[in-house]
C-alpha cells in the first residue's frame, strides 16, 4: 500500500462539512468540476485524495470571507485529508500545490486554514533536512550549554560596512555568540554584501584567534539563486559560519537550491509570515510550515518572542517553538528556534521555563543595544540573566552582584 500524508484544515462552509470536505479532496486529486469517464473505480483507488476525519467543532450564521454560494448557516470544523505519496513522490513544492492549492479558492469554503501536516518517515528522509541544526550551531558557536545569545546589528539599516565591522567587533569582546544582519539589510550600493562580510569576518576571525571561539554571524544573503550559491561561497571563503536568507521570499526551492551548495548552517528569517498566517480565517498555521522550512534544508527558524511587539499571544510561539524542536518523522533532524522581537532580559528564564530546555537562540536588538551603560553592559546583562536562568535563580536576586543585569531590569518594563 502507497505511504499516505496528510494535512488537516478548519474550515467554514455553506453546503455542510461532509459535502465541502469530499469537493476539497476531489479538487486536490482525481476529481474535478463535472463528473469524467475516465476516473475509474480503479484510478480512485489508486491516486484520489481521501477524507480522513471530519469534526464540527461551530457554525455561524454569515461567512467569515467572501463567499460564491451562500447558506443560512455555515458549519465550522475540522477535517482532516490525506494523499498516497505516489501522486507527487517526495516533492516539496508540489506537496505545497497539493496541500495548499486551489482548494483555498474554492467557492464551496468561506475560510479555511491549514493547521497541521504529517508526512510519512519515507518523505522526510527524501529531503536533505537541517544539516548543521542545534548540536552542530552550539559547536560553531563554542557554546556547550545554556540558552545562545545574540543580536541584530541596529540600526537596520544604514550603517556602513566599517561601522557594521566596528559594532561586530565591540559585540564580540563583549562576548555575544551570534550576530546577524537585519532582514532589511541586503546588499545594496550603501552597505555591499561582498564589503560588508569581508570586514565584519577580518574583525570577527582576528577576535577567534585572541578568545578561541568564533561569534557567530548571520550575513542575510536573500537573493536570486545563482546570487545565493555564489554569495555562500563568499561566505564560506572567509571563514564565515552562518548564512541568513527570508524564507519567504525566496521560496523553497530557493531554500533547498542553497541546501544543497553550501554546508554553512542556514538561518531562517520568518518576515512577511503575518500575511500568512495573522487571519484565523484563512492561511496556515506555523507547525506545519515549519516543517517544509526544515525538509527544504533550514537550520534556525525564527519563532517570534514571549511578550513581542506583534500580534502572537505567548502560546502561538511556544507552540512554533516547541514545533522546531520535533524531529522530523524518521529522523533525528531538529532545528534550532531563534526568539526574537523586543526581547530583553526579562525574557530569558520564561523562555527556559516555558520550552523546557535551553536550546535555543534569543536575538535582542534594542535590548541590547539601548543598554543605559552600553551596548557591551547590554551584552554582559544578558549573560548574567542567562546565568541567574541555568541556575534557577530569580533576576533580581542574581541582580544583587551584576549591576549590568541590575541597570537592564530597570532600563525595561517586565512584561
Amino acid at each position: 500500500m502507497s505511504k499516505r500524508f496528510a494535512a488537516t484544515y478548519d474550515i467554514e462552509t455553506p453546503v455542510g462539512l461532509e459535502r465541502a470536505a469530499s469537493v476539497a479532496a476531489g479538487e486536490q486529486s482525481t476529481g474535478t468540476f463535472v463528473k469524467l469517464a475516465a476516473e475509474t473505480d480503479e484510478l480512485r483507488a489508486r491516486s484520489a485524495a481521501r477524507v480522513e476525519e471530519i469534526e464540527m467543532t461551530g457554525e455561524a450564521s454569515s461567512p467569515s470571507l467572501p463567499c460564491r454560494l451562500s447558506g443560512e448557516r455555515y458549519e465550522r470544523g475540522r477535517v482532516t485529508i490525506s494523499w498516497p505519496m505516489d501522486n507527487i513522490g517526495s516533492s516539496l513544492p508540489n506537496l505545497m500545490a497539493t496541500i495548499a492549492g486551489n482548494l483555498f479558492e474554492l467557492g464551496e469554503l468561506s475560510a479555511i486554514r491549514l493547521v497541521s501536516l504529517d508526512v510519512p518517515a519515507e518523505f522526510a528522509a527524501a529531503n536533505r533536512g537541517p544539516t548543521v541544526g542545534v548540536a552542530g550551531t552550539r559547536s560553531l558557536m563554542g557554546v556547550s550549554e545554556g540558552p545562545m545569545i545574540g543580536t541584530i546589528v541596529k540600526p537596520s539599516i544604514g550603517l556602513t560596512s566599517e561601522e557594521t565591522a566596528k559594532l561586530a567587533g565591540d559585540l564580540a569582546d563583549a562576548g555575544l555568540d551570534f550576530i546577524k544582519d537585519d532582514e532589511l539589510q541586503a546588499n545594496g550600493p550603501g552597505c555591499p554584501l561582498a564589503e560588508r562580510a569581508g570586514q565584519v569576518m577580518q574583525v570577527l576571525n582576528a577576535h577567534a584567534e585572541r578568545a578561541g571561539r568564533k561569534v557567530m554571524y548571520a550575513f542575510n544573503i536573500t537573493d536570486e539563486i545563482d546570487a545565493m550559491a555564489r554569495h555562500a561561497e563568499m561566505l564560506e571563503k572567509l571563514g564565515a559560519t552562518c548564512a541568513m536568507v527570508s524564507l519567504n521570499w525566496i521560496g523553497i526551492t530557493g531554500l533547498q537550491f542553497l541546501r544543497e551548495r553550501t554546508a554553512l548552517p542556514i538561518h531562517g528569517h520568518r518576515n512577511g509570515w503575518g500575511l500568512f498566517s495573522r487571519s484565523p480565517d484563512i492561511g496556515v498555521a506555523f507547525p506545519a510550515m515549519q516543517k517544509i522550512w526544515r525538509m527544504a534544508g533550514a537550520d534556525h527558524i525564527h519563532v517570534n518572542g514571549l511578550a513581542n511587539k506583534f500580534t502572537e499571544p505567548d502560546e502561538v510561539v511556544m507552540e512554533a517553538a516547541r514545533s522546531v524542536q520535533i524531529p522530523l518523522p524518521g529522523t533525528e533532524r531538529c532545528a534550532l528556534p531563534v526568539f526574537s522581537s523586543g526581547q530583553t532580559v526579562w525574557q530569558i528564564d520564561p523562555t527556559a521555563q516555558q520550552l523546557g530546555n535551553q536550546d535555543f537562540l534569543l536575538c535582542a536588538g534594542g535590548g541590547i543595544m539601548s543598554h543605559p551603560m552600553g551596548v557591551s553592559a547590554g551584552v554582559v546583562a544578558f549573560r548574567q540573566a542567562a546565568e541567574a536562568a541555568r541556575a534557577g535563580i530569580a533576576p533580581y536576586e542574581h541582580a544583587k552582584s551584576c549591576p549590568e543585569l541590575a541597570e537592564a531590569l530597570t532600563a525595561f518594563k517586565k512584561p
